[in-house]
């Protein structure tokens, strides 16, 4: 008897640590402090990237990123930036600055939240969960981790890797959507 309900609440344990491992299950603040469930982005295809105003990625970055979004539309890919001011420091601003400056410099459309650390002691949960998912930890801005519809993560790529370079894998993904929208109707 002690053994079956121990049985079921290992079972139980499994089956709610299994349901946290997807990346829609976590909430976030974006830019404007508002807490957001990454549940409103399941079904589409997401890139999530940590981003810095003053990295020499900047610039290249946001504007291919913000290409992405503007082709892809919001109803199939998102990309969903992270701001970090973990490596060198570029990234010193407050939230509402960073909103600012992006909006107003690269014409930024996509969800912008809260700054937040992605390594070490003090990550984001939501960032511990794609170097674990991935294998591979950011350890400079622009990190790009793609998300598929389910929350799973399929690849990551450092800064070195540009947007353009992605771009292959994320029109497939969002074609994928598309054509098994077109079948159900």
């Amino acid at each position: 008897m002690l053994f079956a309900a121990l049985a079921v609440f290992v079972t139980l344990f499994s089956l709610a640590e299994s349901k946290q491992k997807d990346f829609y299950t976590f909430k976030v603040v974006n830019s404007r402090g508002k807490l957001v469930s990454l549940e409103k982005y399941r079904g589409s295809v997401s890139l999530v990237v940590n981003v810095a105003s003053e990295c020499g990625f900047t610039e290249e970055h946001y504007k291919d990123l913000q290409q992405l979004q503007r082709d892809f539309g919001s109803s199939h890919f998102n990309v969903l930036a992270f701001p970090c001011n973990q490596f060198g420091q570029q990234e010193p601003g407050s939230d509402q600055e960073i909103d600012s400056f992006v909006r107003r410099v690269y014409g930024v459309s996509f969800p912008l939240f809260s700054k937040i650390a992605v390594v070490g002691t003090g990550a984001h949960n939501v960032f511990k969960y794609l170097a674990e998912a991935s294998g591979k930890e950011p350890d400079w801005n622009f990190w790009k981790y793609l998300i598929d519809v389910n929350g799973k993560v399929v690849d990551a790529w450092g800064p070195d890797v540009s947007v353009k370079e992605v771009r292959p894998k994320i029109v497939e993904m969002v074609r994928q959507i598309i054509l098994k929208k077109k079948e159900e109707l």
